[in-house]
């Protein structure tokens, strides 16, 4: 589900640029003082965008339901599997996540600690992704069919204020996932890996695992030696007191006696 996300969002972008070359409104100025468009000309003619509205249209709008089913899927999946008490904050999130901001450009040496899989920067920042997903699939509902969800439209403050708030979402998603895969790239190629395959590579000492278990094996050998040594001790030692014993009694019996006679009486 994290990598169905990646294609599905690039796809919902390049369409939604598509729609919004069509009217392209938002511009940077002061007041009614306009000075230069978001996105020139020249952006759109570079990559092909100033044209075929209608597919740009199809194509965001079935990609979105996709979006929204997968988003729905890894809610339930989250919640069944209890993996959302890994990425939900608390009140320290927003002191620790300072504190990794500060680690990571290196105004401070000392690593601050984890809480589980995730930091609390971590934390914080894909629970804030997780609600702008919610946020752009609401807001575009409203954008989509204003009069028919007009209730959804109202409480976002109306169209004109929905396709803001939708196209302020799409440039953070951009802003995250240029930071997210650099932040990737800087902890390394296994964490890279780590991230598109879902399992973590984890080096392992084959010596620890013997190591651990000799001290078994040389305790069970020593008690092994030990029964052997009593059971042998115990076995000679009962051979000799019967050898003993036999001898005992054949030396008595050999023993001629001085007095026939004192014999023959007793």
């Amino acid at each position: 589900m994290h990598w169905i996300n990646f294609p599905l969002i690039v796809i919902m972008v390049w369409s939604g640029l598509r729609i919004y070359w069509a009217e392209d409104v938002y511009a940077f100025g002061f007041l009614d003082w306009e000075w230069f468009k978001f996105f020139p000309e020249s952006f759109y003619t570079s990559l092909d965008l100033n044209r075929r509205l209608a597919r740009g249209l199809a194509f965001h709008f079935n990609f979105a339901w996709l979006f929204t089913i997968n988003g729905l899927a890894f809610v339930v999946y989250t919640w069944r599997t209890r993996e959302w008490r890994e990425l939900a904050p608390n009140r320290r999130s927003l002191r620790g996540s300072l504190d990794v901001l500060l680690h990571d450009l290196r105004i401070r040496k000392e690593e601050p600690p984890k809480r589980g899989r995730y930091n609390e920067a971590q934390r914080l920042t894909y629970s804030l992704v997780i609600g702008l997903g919610a946020l752009a699939v609401l807001s575009g509902f409203a954008i989509f069919k204003p009069t028919q969800v007009f209730p959804l439209t109202w409480v976002l403050g109306g169209y004109t204020s929905a396709r803001v708030i939708h196209f302020v979402v799409t440039i953070a998603f951009v802003l995250f996932f240029v930071v997210h895969i650099l932040q990737v790239a800087r902890a390394g190629w296994r964490n890279f890996t780590s991230m598109v395959t879902g399992y973590e590579l984890v080096d392992i000492d084959p010596t620890k695992p013997e190591a651990s278990a000799e001290p078994e094996a040389t305790a069970g050998s020593e008690a092994t030696a030990g029964s052997e040594t009593s059971a042998g001790s115990e076995a000679t030692a009962g051979s000799e007191a019967t050898a003993g014993s036999e001898a005992s009694a054949g030396s008595v019996s050999s023993v001629p006696p001085d007095n026939p006679q004192e014999t023959a009486d007793a």
